[in-house]
């Protein structure tokens, strides 16, 4: 369990990202975080990750943290990825053990057969000695997911996992973490597409800069929430 109490990220030209978040993110839920552009949702992720300088307090199962870094695996969006560099699929996989192998190690026979495994949860394992230049933008996506597994969590963040990737993809990664749930796994995702909030998710968070609301989605995922995250002019089916 996840609780945070007054979460606030302001950047240095005084622009306020986020306000005065609090919420508690139960476990073994997947966990959708929606709202318009610019409404804070990644940087909502990357201020628990301690990736950007917030104020407010963070605690998991009652245990007061700086950050959640080092006790969640974290899949940026792939974007920020560079697809060009010189690596094989396998190779960038094992790159999410390093915390407890360190980095630049040689990997054992297990740990290389770890990268065998999530390799085939995420049916790549046929790419394993591809350059990670030839997959597909849907392919690179499961690659990254795979390096995420690896790094043997019981919290996963993902930043728009599903932005830029074919349908078949989409599909194999849903499977993958309606599994990993069921184990007891949280995962949360920032997302977009408000047409997949119902199926995809156990629990949505609505942010706009500010928590708009936050439960269950029959009951959150409401036409008045929306309209207060995205204003009138939204159309909700």
């Amino acid at each position: 369990m996840i609780e945070i109490q007054g979460l606030n990220v302001i950047y240095n030209n005084d622009y306020e990202a986020l306000a005065n978040v609090s919420i508690t993110l139960e476990e073994g839920n997947i966990i959708g975080v929606i709202g318009p552009n610019g409404a804070g949702k990644s940087t909502f992720m990357k201020a628990l990750l301690g990736l950007v300088s917030c104020t407010g307090m963070i605690t998991i199962s009652h245990e007061r943290v700086n950050s959640l870094r080092g006790k969640v695996a974290y899949v940026e969006q792939k974007s920020h990825v560079d697809y060009h560099f010189p690596i094989t699929v396998k190779e960038c996989v094992s790159l999410g053990t390093y915390q407890r192998v360190g980095l630049f190690r040689h990997l054992s026979k297990k740990e290389w057969g770890k990268v065998e495994n999530v390799l085939r949860q995420v049916k790549l394992e046929e790419f394993s000695n591809h350059p990670i230049s030839t997959l597909s933008g849907g392919q690179f996506q499961r690659m990254l997911i795979a390096r995420c597994l690896i790094q043997e969590q019981d919290i996963l963040f993902l930043d728009e996992p599903f932005v830029g990737i074919d349908l078949v993809s989409e599909q194999i990664i849903m499977n993958l973490l309606q599994s990993l749930r069921r184990e007891g796994k949280t995962i949360v995702i920032v997302h977009h597409d408000l047409s997949k909030v119902v199926d995809y998710f156990d629990k949505v968070v609505i942010l706009n800069k500010k928590l708009v609301g936050y439960g269950n989605v029959a009951t959150t995922f409401t036409p008045d929430a929306l309209k207060k995250a995205y204003g009138d002019s939204i159309v909700v089916l």
